[in-house]
């Protein structure tokens, strides 16, 4: 489908963020009018959102600082009547949505009225890493500590996946339909910016942290000691290239690694230029190891400027970890970057990690 993105009223400019190019595109002036567009041929399966920045202001400097200058002026589309979430303080807080009508169904998005889950919140210190985080517990409802069917979720970026991806929702939705069997979960907040650069890509004392110190903790918190085959490493982005390299080096206590938009292009600052990344090059190289993955990516996240993008990255792993005798699933989905696209693809990659419960009747509501 040919799908056109239109602005009015700027003066100087118009860029688009979350374009199906998955760049900070410009769009075309019309003319001498105050309306820019700029068109895109996409698949009938799309989903995406963006946001348009118009008058970004030319800033002397770095990339960085210009990227900040984009951010800084994007909003939602003021034209479009699908603003996410519609909940929010203002346009600069709204992305827009584009939802064609191939787009796949997210599983547990919507109104279920299922039983919901129970949030609690407490602070994690971390002796390994000499620092201090929060930390936010899902138990769903009716939650029995030693119910042999119980999984252990754990989510990166816990913030994110308890908004933008309404995590616990979508777990109730799925666990009433018995289309999950019950999932304790755990959220991992970052503590900052800088520090999640650091702890998330090929860390070994973050993934110390994760399994010598957190999970001893939610164990003695709950009562529930889920056996590595039945816990779950979820994450995007940075996120998604953790939950692979932690579940790696901890297979006794993670033997599943859901990877969404996974950053598996990334390199140790040390390593080749040329070289593969991280994670294709560590499973090449290692003996493989008792873990199952899902990965999925958008088929918008190609690479620019000759440099390797998450999607041929994505399936390179994918390829690599086959190739070594791993369990895995795979899935792309016509989309980007983006936590809109996410939503399904967690609950897809679940569905394809997480036991299936035989048959049986739907949890009372």
């Amino acid at each position: 489908m040919l799908a056109t993105f239109l602005a009015r009223g700027a003066q100087h400019n118009v860029r688009l963020l979350g374009a199906p190019s998955g760049d900070h595109e410009w769009l075309q002036r019309l003319g001498t009018s105050d309306t820019y567009f700029r068109s895109f041929l996409i698949p009938g399966d799309t989903r995406l959102s963006y946001r348009l920045a118009p008058d970004v202001p030319e800033v002397a400097g770095t990339a960085r600082a210009q990227r900040m200058a984009i951010l800084a002026t994007a909003q939602a589309d003021p034209f479009n009547r699908a603003p996410w979430p519609d909940d929010a303080p203002d346009a600069f807080s709204q992305e827009s949505t584009l939802v064609l009508s191939g787009a796949p169904v997210q599983p547990g998005m919507g109104e279920s009225g299922a039983p919901a889950g129970r949030l609690s919140h407490f602070p994690m210190a971390s002796a390994r890493l000499g620092n201090r985080r929060a930390i936010t517990l899902y138990r769903p409802a009716g939650f029995d500590p030693h119910d042999p069917d119980l999984v252990l979720l754990v989510v990166f970026d816990g913030p994110a996946y308890l908004s933008k991806v309404p995590t616990p929702a979508i777990l109730d939705a799925l666990i009433a339909e018995r289309r999950l069997p019950p999932v304790l979960a755990v959220f991992v907040s970052p503590i900052d910016g800088e520090t999640r650069g650091r702890e998330l890509p090929g860390n070994d004392a973050f993934a110390d942290f994760l399994a010598d110190e957190l999970m001893p903790a939610i164990r003695q918190m709950t009562g529930a000691g889920v056996p590595a085959g039945r816990t779950i490493l979820a994450g995007s982005s940075y996120g998604g290239l953790a939950a692979a390299t932690v579940a790696l080096r901890h297979p006794q206590v993670f033997g599943n690694a859901l990877a969404l938009s996974g950053s598996f292009w990334w390199r140790a600052p040390d390593a080749p230029a040329d070289g593969p990344g991280h994670v294709a090059e560590l499973v090449a190289r290692t003996p493989p190891a008792g873990v199952r993955f899902h990965l999925s990516a958008g088929r918008f996240e190609t690479g620019h400027m000759g440099t390797a993008g998450i999607l041929d990255t994505s399936r390179h792993l994918r390829d690599v970890l086959r190739a070594r005798g791993y369990d895995v699933s795979y899935g792309e989905y016509a989309g980007g970057h983006d936590y809109l696209v996410w939503r399904g693809a967690l609950a897809d990659g679940l569905l394809a990690l997480a036991p299936r419960l035989p048959p049986g009747e739907r949890a009372p509501r």
